[in-house]
């Protein structure tokens, strides 16, 4: 059956494929040799049979829509959305946007229009992250949908279907924290001439979460008065001064020394380090190689651990380590401590 002028074609292509019926419009005409018309035509996709060839062909014609943009992916449709939004949100937006983005790898290459809801439900059910992790997840889903319906890139916007309920009792990343054993300290200090097992040390005796301390600048380190500042953290609580304790202010001088990088801990390359690059090159390799079974954060449960076992007072353990929501109002009223008080308590663990 001949189709009609204009409609567009389904054409057979030669040789073996899987999807042999290529599919073409008719986007325009151009002008040859001053007078001669001839077809712009642009390919609408490849089908497997001549049947779903019309079929497709069928629905542009019924609801024509923009071709090349409907070619975006979805790592193209993150980057243009990004690009206006991010300008208007703070860093720590940024940073969530950004969290969600890494898990949708499966994602990235798939064109946008193409992308359905199993997608984006199997990108949560394998995610096996907890239900604050997903309920941001879907934020993200649903701003790209906003901004691929506002610019034509999709026809239905599938986000709005995306169940994460079933996980709401659920946090597939809690995980029992053991403290590190005291032979387990003695081992590190046994092996605290390597400059990235000193980084384990410093943060048993700081407390800190590894973010804090990953993102700690130089510029908020005193060592002279054996302090440094966290002035970014997930918490208010956990923006705070940190005492540093006598046994590690060596490891702090060193780093602190030995690099142009703004940034007091640094990577191989003099970089400041991100979480993932320091829990799969160093931190993982450098348990590994001690035959122990820890988590990063294990060691802030064990500085919490020694310190209460030292009798520290509660309220200066609850400074130190910045808990979340821990300070009563009457200890964030009435508690003013010194920071040489404050080292005084670290340097007893």
């Amino acid at each position: 059956m001949r189709l009609p002028n204009g409609y567009g074609s389904v054409k057979k292509m030669s040789g073996k494929r899987r999807k042999p019926y290529i599919v073409q419009v008719t986007t325009g005409w151009d002008i040859v040799e001053g007078e001669k018309l001839r077809q712009r035509k642009a390919i609408l996709g490849y089908t497997a049979t001549r049947a779903e060839g019309l079929q497709l062909l069928a629905d542009y014609n019924k609801s024509p829509y923009d071709i090349e943009a409907s070619k975006v992916t979805f790592q193209k449709v993150f980057e243009r959305w990004s690009k206006e939004k991010y300008p208007t949100i703070s860093e720590s937006n940024k940073k969530g946007y950004n969290a969600s983005y890494n898990i949708c790898g499966t994602l990235y290459n798939k064109v946008f229009k193409d992308i359905k809801l199993p997608d984006l439900q199997s990108v949560v059910d394998s995610s096996g992250k907890n239900y604050p992790t997903l309920k941001k997840l879907v934020v993200l889903f649903n701003q790209l949908y906003d901004y691929a319906m506002k610019n034509e890139l999709c026809n239905k916007d599938y986000s709005r279907y995306v169940n994460i309920a079933k996980y709401k009792d659920r946090n597939p990343d809690k995980r029992d924290h053991n403290k590190f054993t005291k032979e387990e300290v003695e081992k590190l200090w046994s092996v605290s001439n390597d400059r990235y097992y000193q980084i384990i040390l410093m943060l048993i005796y700081n407390g800190c979460r590894i973010s804090e301390l990953l993102n700690l600048k130089k510029e908020n380190v005193n060592l002279e008065e054996q302090y440094f500042d966290v002035i970014e953290s997930k918490t208010e609580n956990g923006i705070r001064r940190v005492p540093i304790a006598d046994k590690v202010l060596p490891f702090y001088k060193w780093w602190y020394e030995t690099s142009e990088c703004e940034y007091l801990i640094y990577n191989k390359n003099k970089k400041g380090f991100t979480y993932r690059n320091y829990y799969d090159s160093y931190f993982t390799p450098l348990m590994e190689q001690l035959g122990f079974e820890h988590l990063p954060h294990d060691t802030r449960h064990t500085c919490i651990s020694m310190l209460t076992e030292a009798h520290v007072d509660a309220t200066m353990i609850k400074m130190i380590v910045g808990h979340s929501g821990a300070m009563s109002m009457t200890e964030k009223v009435y508690t003013h401590l010194d920071t040489s008080t404050l080292v005084e308590a670290i340097n007893k663990i």
